[in-house]
């Protein structure tokens, strides 16, 4: 299993389902150490290895949470892409669009899903704190300070509407950080936006610890969450915009 270092080493930014596919933003996130391994070689979606043991998380998130959430959530929703995909190059073979609208769907859905979690298990594999340097100057600047930055976070992820996501993204159109709800893996995105550090709020990321206590798991993530992957996410997105 790969350490979280050589993880790190091989993941990059992608931002709300739209990955950064020139050049310039290629060696922007081989520059900020990671990149984002979405794909095999055969360029089929594939899940990377989770960067740390299954009870890395502890006592945060329990080992058997991480273990189902990897392989029983992530890893299906990998395959689901895939096959959404082969779906929609048939259909494109065939001139039969017949289901175009269905498949269509599961990819945006599924493919979201593979995208989120891939930055979601590198946001809460730190030591939690405060974050530094340029991505701390760049919260105060979007948001007025840390505490509410916070406090705005912890209130949209807590209030997602049924199942979905936290998500702090840079919008490289306007040099904002932004705070968005996520319904599902797809639903409520601005369009263009880079995700830096996502929360994931469906269920079967915490319920056998926190039951319906999706607030106290939501606060506790803050006890491991990594700035410092967060801040390597921002100084990507950032060249989008030549920052």
């Amino acid at each position: 299993m790969a350490t979280r270092r050589t993880f790190l080493q091989d993941t990059a930014a992608v931002g709300a389902g739209l990955l950064m596919t020139n050049a310039h933003s290629a060696d922007a996130a081989e520059n900020a150490g990671y990149v984002d391994k979405l794909t095999d070689a055969d360029g089929k979606y594939a899940a990377a290895p989770l960067p740390y043991a299954y009870d890395a998380l502890e006592p945060v998130i329990d080992a058997r949470t991480v273990e189902l959430h990897f392989n029983f959530h992530h890893k299906p929703a990998v395959a689901a892409a895939n096959k959404a995909e082969e779906a929609l190059a048939r259909a494109c073979d065939t001139n039969d669009f017949a289901l175009v609208k269905h498949h269509e769907k599961e990819l945006a859905f599924q493919l979201s899903s593979h995208i989120l979690h891939t930055v979601y298990w590198t946001s809460i594999s730190g030591k939690g704190g405060e974050p530094r340097n340029e991505l701390a100057k760049a919260i105060d600047k979007s948001f007025g300070s840390f505490a509410k930055f916070k406090a705005q976070l912890v209130a949209a992820t807590i209030a997602t509407e049924a199942s979905g996501w936290g998500v702090v993204g840079y919008l490289p159109a306007t040099g904002k950080l932004m705070i968005l709800q996520c319904e599902n893996h797809q639903k409520l995105t601005a369009w263009g936006i880079q995700p830096i550090l996502v929360l994931d709020v469906f269920e079967h990321a915490y319920y056998l610890k926190y039951q319906h206590r999706r607030m106290e798991y939501v606060n506790q993530l803050f006890n491991i969450l990594n700035w410092d992957n967060a801040a390597m996410r921002l100084q990507s997105a950032k060249s989008l915009r030549g920052a």
